[in-house]
C-alpha cells in the first residue's frame, strides 16, 4: 500500500494554499495535537537558548543529560533510553530489528508509518484485522494473538481511541519475538500511564517502547521522541544511525520538561482534564447525528461512521476551513469512516454546528 502523507493530517499550509485560506482561518481536527501553546516557563527558556548562542555548538551526540532526565522520570537506567527525531525516526530503527525477527503483524486499521519503516529494511508485514465496534470501557484487552513473528501495538490505538490493558500487553510478551508498543498519545489519556508497559522493558529484552513528547507539548515542529528498550539493542542502533538525529531545541525541550516534575504534571493534569470533559462533549454532540456513529474512545480523537459515504461531508467541510481526518488510508476503513480530533470547545462548536448544515 501506498502511504500518502497528504491524507496523514495536520499539512494545515499545503491545505491553506489549496483553499485560498489563511493558516489562521482553519480549524485543523485532522491531526491529534494540544489546542494549548506551550507552558511560558518553557517558551522563556528556548528563548534563552537562542539569544545565548547555545544552537552555535552540535548536540551532544552522547544524550547524557536528557538521557539522565528521562531516567529519573521513568525509573528507568539511562543505558536503556535513546532520544529521537520523533517517534517516527526510532520506529524505523525499531522496523530494522522486526525484519531480523520474521514477519510484522500490524493491526488494521493502524499507523501508516509503521509500514513505511518496515518498507526501509524490506521487511515482511501482515495486516490482521480489528474488530470495528467496541465497548466504552477503559483499558480493554488487546483482542489479537496474530500468528506472527513481531507484534506491533499502538497504545492508546489510532485512529480507534482504544486503550489496552498493560496486562493484556505483557501476556502478549510471552508469545512473540518482538513487541513493539508506540505510546505516543498515552500521556494525553486520563488514567493512561497506569497502563504503560514502560517499565517491563527492565524485564523482558524482546519490548521497545516509544514515546512522542510531540503529542504532550504540541510541537509537532520540532519532533521530539525517545525509544525505551534494552540497551544492547540502543547501541546497535547507533552505530547505523545519523550522528547528530536530534536537534539542539529538541534536546533543551526534553531536559527542561523532564527535569521540572511541577511544570510536567501541570501540563499532564490541564491536558488529561481537556481530554476528558471535551471528549464527553464531542461523543455526545455527534450522538444527535442520526446518520452519524462516533466510536467510544480514550484518546484526544474520535473515529465516526456512517451507513453511506462521507466524502462529501468531508470535502464540504474542508472548503469551510474546517479538516478532518479522511480515514481511506486506513486499512479496512474506507469512505464510511472520519476521525475527528478534539479542539477546544469554541472550535468543537463550529465543527458541529457545521455538520448540522449538511446532516441529520
Amino acid at each position: 500500500m501506498k502511504i500518502d502523507f497528504d491524507n496523514h493530517g495536520g499539512n494545515i499550509e499545503h491545505q491553506a494554499r489549496k483553499l485560498g485560506l489563511k493558516t489562521s482561518e482553519i480549524i485543523d481536527a485532522s491531526a491529534s495535537l494540544v489546542p494549548f501553546k506551550l507552558p511560558r516557563k518553557l517558551t522563556n527558556y528556548l528563548i534563552k537558548i537562542i539569544k545565548n548562542d547555545s544552537i552555535k555548538f552540535y548536540p551532544d551526540r552522547s544524550f547524557f543529560e536528557v538521557k539522565n532526565a528521562i531516567s529519573k522520570w521513568h525509573d528507568i537506567d539511562p543505558s536503556m533510553i535513546l532520544p529521537g527525531n520523533g517517534a517516527s525516526e526510532l520506529f524505523t530503527w525499531a522496523a530494522r530489528d522486526a525484519s531480523l525477527n520474521g514477519i510484522s503483524s500490524l493491526p488494521a486499521p493502524g499507523f501508516g508509518d509503521y509500514q513505511r519503516a518496515l518498507k526501509c529494511w524490506n521487511a515482511s508485514y501482515v495486516h490482521d484485522p480489528l474488530p470495528l465496534s467496541w465497548s466504552d470501557s477503559k483499558p480493554q484487552s488487546f483482542p489479537l494473538k496474530p500468528k506472527t513473528n513481531v507484534l506491533w501495538i499502538t497504545n492508546p490505538h489510532n485512529p480507534t481511541g482504544q486503550l489496552w490493558s498493560r496486562s493484556s500487553i505483557k501476556d502478549l510478551l510471552n508469545i512473540y519475538k518482538l513487541v513493539i508498543c508506540d505510546e505516543a498519545f498515552i500521556t494525553l489519556v486520563p488514567g493512561g500511564e497506569d497502563q504503560s508497559v514502560i517499565d517491563l522493558t527492565k524485564e523482558y529484552q524482546n519490548l521497545i517502547v516509544i514515546r512522542s513528547l510531540t503529542k504532550f507539548l504540541g510541537i509537532a515542529g520540532l519532533r521530539v521522541g525517545y525509544a525505551v528498550t534494552n540497551s544492547d539493542r540502543l547501541l546497535s542502533w547507533k552505530e547505523i544511525r545519523d550522528p547528530w538525529p536530534a536537534n539542539s531545541l529538541a534536546i533543551h525541550v526534553i531536559n527542561m520538561i523532564m527535569k521540572d516534575s511541577k511544570m510536567h504534571k501541570k501540563r499532564l493534569h490541564k491536558i488529561q482534564k481537556w481530554v476528558n470533559n471535551e471528549g464527553k462533549w464531542l461523543h455526545n454532540n455527534l450522538s444527535i447525528f442520526k446518520s452519524l456513529k462516533p466510536l467510544p474512545s480514550a484518546a484526544n480523537f474520535q473515529l465516526i461512521k456512517s451507513d453511506s459515504s462521507l466524502i462529501y461531508l468531508y470535502e464540504k467541510l474542508k472548503e469551510r476551513g474546517i479538516l478532518l481526518r479522511d480515514c481511506r488510508s486506513f486499512i479496512n476503513l474506507g469512505e464510511n469512516w472520519l476521525r475527528i480530533s478534539l479542539q477546544k470547545k469554541e472550535h468543537n462548536i463550529k465543527i458541529i454546528d457545521a455538520l448540522k448544515e449538511y446532516i441529520t
